[in-house]
């Protein structure tokens, strides 16, 4: 049965509330004796999807048995999540963690959703990444968060729609709750996902060239 973008890895919530509730630690980078506490919150991309990929396998071993990374065609990247053979969904993966374990804020929270510049590998220049990528299969962009009173999670999410659409065609917003987690911080929020379907045409670019363009 052909993978669509709901069914695959947004609907994967289950799997990422199995994760946290079972209680994992994350260890400081600067100093490993330090741990975080439990919960998914506070884990960096990479150890948040594998820990996710792991239940969904318990769960459903024949549909994630080969789902993780894999490399691009051009062999530049690797590609945070396939899914499928071709792989039917390439998908890359960012987090929207406003906030930190001790309720100070994350510096680089929004460049890493919101950056235009390639050297900065956020949502944005992952959407025009995979465009041109060379998969066969289709394409996303994933991007999970958590709810902070202060800082709403959504105006992120808006603007990143906003800042994408510059670059690609975005297909509809998908969506599914993170609840119920155990971490006192990091306790809910949101997976939401777009299929990444064409490269678009940067109107701000070309508006600069032509402001700037000598006789």
């Amino acid at each position: 049965m052909p993978w669509s973008l709901g069914r695959s890895y947004v609907t994967s919530h289950p799997g990422w509330r199995a994760a946290d509730h079972k209680g994992p630690q994350a260890a400081n980078q600067r100093n490993a004796a330090r741990l975080y506490q439990p919960g998914i919150g506070p884990f960096g991309e990479d150890a948040a999807v594998t820990l996710t990929l792991a239940e969904m396998r318990n769960s459903r071993g024949d549909a994630y048995a080969i789902a993780g990374k894999r490399r691009y065609p051009s062999g530049r990247y690797v590609c945070d999540l396939a899914l499928g053979h071709l792989p039917d969904w390439a998908i890359e993966v960012k987090m929207a963690r406003l906030g930190r374990d001790n309720d100070t804020y994350e510096d680089a929270a929004i460049k890493k959703i919101l950056s235009p510049y390639a050297d900065d590998r956020s949502a944005v220049t992952d959407c025009r990444k995979l465009s041109d990528s060379g998969f066969a299969g289709r394409r996303a962009v994933l991007i999970y968060g958590f709810d902070d009173p202060d800082r709403p999670i959504m105006w992120l999410i808006e603007a990143f729609e906003a800042v994408a659409a510059r670059t690609v065609t975005l297909g509809p917003r998908e969506s599914a709750p993170l609840d119920r987690l155990i971490h006192p911080v990091f306790a809910t929020g949101h997976i939401w996902a777009w299929e990444v379907l064409t490269a678009g045409h940067d109107s701000n670019a070309t508006t600069h060239r032509a402001s700037t363009h000598q006789p």
